[in-house]
């Protein structure tokens, strides 16, 4: 069991690092409105912030994979009326909060980016004079509200659709155990809430400490006080790269069998690939963005630019897409017209901002059975009836 986690942080790869550097700490965001306008006749600027510039490759990969996808975007929507300027920030809050204020001196009506939360805040509050709203590649909601909008999905937006689907599905008495750490904590905060919007009772949130010799000393207990609370689900924090496949495991040898106990995952139990096969968590549930609107977003990527998409491209492009959903409908770029209730359709399927600065994905329920993933319960295709959360 010790080389499996060890096995898994390896395994977890760059894709992990990077979907785990969005939630960076930040401060509080300051509260504004944007009223960015458009106009029919004259292109709209959008300056895309991205990380180039901080001499680390993994960067400016990203950075050229998010304008790519922003380009994409623009090529797919047929608008002409975007006129995309690029902005390296070297990954830096300093940097990128001089580029944004630039960036609007010269036109710019909304930001698209920064990546990191850091970035994300101190842009926030540079452009916060002019009004002007910033899409952010973040999932950490510490940092929005607003003007500030986060695209990332979010814990809390995860917890609330599996949540419902637990209660619905005979796993509503619920045992939350999480990692002792910061990551840790927001995730079970997240599901508390989410538990509770849903009508599912909370009997037991259980930690352990962040190590191979935390598990080993925290499992037994842990199921033992599962057991007692009468929980029939689980619903772990942990990620692929750090304690999945050890808690996974020693929550099912500690008599937390599948026919007693229902497992729910936090976060993406189908990346990499190679978790799918971990015996922990088979018949897990997790959540994931509706896979047929993604698979159709990484051909038309591949198609244009002869290699696969990174995961976090496609918050440029849906960024790009919910701007130019409102500058071919003639409206202006601000607060009420980014959190309008029909949302936009992403690379993932529908989403919406919200006035917070949050958002609302779609997301599907899926299963792991036999090394596989399958849907058990699709993605809804639009917010009529509010997706059930």
């Amino acid at each position: 069991m010790l080389s499996v986690f060890s096995r898994a942080r390896k395994m977890a790869g760059q894709t992990l690092l990077a979907l785990s550097a969005l939630a960076l700490a930040a401060c509080e965001p300051l509260s504004t409105a944007g009223t960015s306008s458009v106009s029919r006749n004259q292109p709209v600027q959008v300056a895309l912030l991205v990380p180039s510039g901080s001499g680390r490759a993994s960067d400016e990969d990203l950075a050229k994979a998010l304008e790519n996808a922003a380009r994409l975007a623009i090529r797919d929507l047929g608008q002409s009326q975007i006129e995309l300027r690029v902005y390296p920030t070297s990954g830096q809050a300093s940097v990128a909060a001089q580029q944004a204020s630039r960036a609007v001196s010269e036109g710019a009506a909304v930001i698209l980016g920064p990546l990191y939360a850091a970035e994300a805040n101190a842009v926030g509050h540079a452009v916060a004079p002019q009004s002007i709203s910033v899409l952010a590649f973040s999932n950490n909601t510490s940092i929005a509200g607003g003007n500030v909008f986060v695209l990332g999905q979010t814990f809390e937006n995860t917890a609330r659709r599996l949540a419902g689907y637990a209660a619905s599905h005979d796993a509503g008495r619920m045992a939350i155990v999480y990692d002792r750490n910061a990551a840790g904590e927001a995730g079970r905060a997240a599901i508390a809430a989410g538990a509770q919007q849903a009508g599912v009772a909370v009997v037991a949130q259980e930690g352990y400490d962040f190590s191979q010799n935390g598990i080993r000393n925290a499992a037994g207990g842990i199921a033992e006080r599962a057991q007692a609370a009468n929980a029939n689900s689980v619903f772990l924090t942990a990620d692929s790269a750090g304690a999945l496949p050890m808690i996974s495991q020693s929550l099912r040898d500690e008599g937390l069998s599948p026919d007693m106990v229902q497992f729910i995952g936090l976060t993406r139990w189908d990346i990499p690939t190679q978790t799918q096969s971990l015996p922990g968590v088979q018949g897990g549930w997790f959540a994931q963005p509706d896979p047929n609107a993604w698979g159709q977003y990484v051909s038309r990527y591949t198609q244009a630019y002869s290699a696969a998409p990174h995961p976090i491209s496609g918050l440029a492009y849906d960024g790009i897409a919910a701007i130019g959903a409102l500058v071919k409908a003639g409206r202006p770029i601000n607060a009420s017209t980014l959190t309008q209730g029909s949302g936009f359709a992403g690379t993932s399927g529908a989403f919406r901002l919200l006035s917070n600065g949050t958002n609302e994905r779609a997301l599907a329920i899926s299963q792991i059975s036999n090394n596989q993933v399958r849907v058990i319960d699709p993605a809804p295709t639009s917010f009529r009836g509010g997706f059930g959360f």
